[in-house]
């Protein structure tokens, strides 16, 4: 598995993860209007800086689904929101756990904010599998509107990225270490 950067030709695959049976536990598919609006923001994340999307990939290249992450605010503090979705015929294989571990790692590397939280429904055993699977810790169920007007009951799982957003000041490591602001040679 490998995720690759989303891709504005990546619609058709968004309009396959729109399956009811894909969509049931986030109130439904979409209309094409709002396919067609979601693939244009995935597409566009990564000129934004305010997150990123992927595809999920395997091996001979096949794209089986969708993972990323994006800034909201959760209960006062700027954190990331992960999602993520697979194609049914690739389900049960790890693939998203694999890829929400990958997209952590890259919501690390950007040490810009301290947590990351997935809200699945509570009816959805299979992606808070997925969460437990990456490392996420769970806060507890809340109400939660995922499109306006539709709130659902999920729980709150939580991944800690570390305290990488909080950057040294240059000579303030180890001796013999480089830290976070002093330049390579």
């Amino acid at each position: 598995m490998r995720i690759i950067p989303w891709q504005a030709d990546d619609l058709d695959l968004l309009r396959q993860l729109n399956a009811p049976e894909i969509r049931r536990h986030t109130g439904g598919p979409e209309t094409d209007e709002q396919v067609v609006a979601r693939n244009a923001r995935y597409a566009g994340f990564g000129a934004t800086g305010g997150g990123c999307m992927y595809t999920i990939a395997l091996p001979d290249g096949t794209k089986v689904g969708s993972v990323g992450y994006w800034e909201r605010e959760w209960r006062g503090e700027q954190v990331y929101e992960m999602g993520w979705a697979v194609l049914s015929a690739y389900q049960g294989r790890g693939l998203a756990s694999a890829a929400v571990r990958a997209v952590l790692d890259v919501a690390r590397a950007r040490r810009t904010r301290r947590h990351a939280h997935a809200y699945p429904s509570v009816d959805n055993p299979a992606s808070n599998a997925v969460c437990r699977r990456a490392g996420f810790v769970l806060l507890g169920a809340t109400d939660f509107e995922y499109r306006p007007g539709h709130t659902m009951r999920v729980n709150d799982w939580r991944a800690d990225l570390g305290d990488q957003h909080r950057v040294r000041p240059a000579g303030a490591g180890r001796a013999g270490r480089r830290t976070a602001g002093q330049a390579g040679t």
